[in-house]
């Protein structure tokens, strides 16, 4: 393995680092100042600007376990998983009435910059 190819990794990575700071930061400052106008979209320039809500929920694994008493569909999940359970709902093996204390819903804001 050569010097150069593991410096340049961790050079790269370094930069990686930074970079998803920055976006972080600009993310986090164009998603504020869109929520200040109450816009879900703005035109900048050339750039047009979205923003998506989306929700998340999150499950609480305790709360999930002692919600589903059959051990059988307890194992079918091995863990919370947001699309396995919603697959047992829609299969009618679970009801969303079960579950409905076992989760928190989580509010999150995409951000979508596209060039005109």
């Amino acid at each position: 393995m050569e010097d150069n190819k593991v410096r340049r990794y961790y050079q790269l990575k370094q930069k990686q680092k930074e970079i998803e700071q920055e976006l972080s930061e600009l993310r986090g400052e164009i998603i504020q100042h869109c929520a200040e106008l109450d816009l879900s979209e703005l035109e900048v320039g050339s750039y047009k600007v979205k923003i998506v809500s989306q929700e998340r929920k999150e499950f609480d694994e305790s709360k999930l376990y002692a919600a589903l008493p059959d051990p059988d569909v307890w194992r079918l999940l091995s863990k919370p998983d947001t699309s396995k359970i919603a697959g047992l709902i829609k299969l009618n093996v679970i009801s969303e009435d079960t579950i409905k204390d076992t989760f928190s819903v989580k509010h999150l804001f995409l951000l979508q910059v596209d060039k005109k």
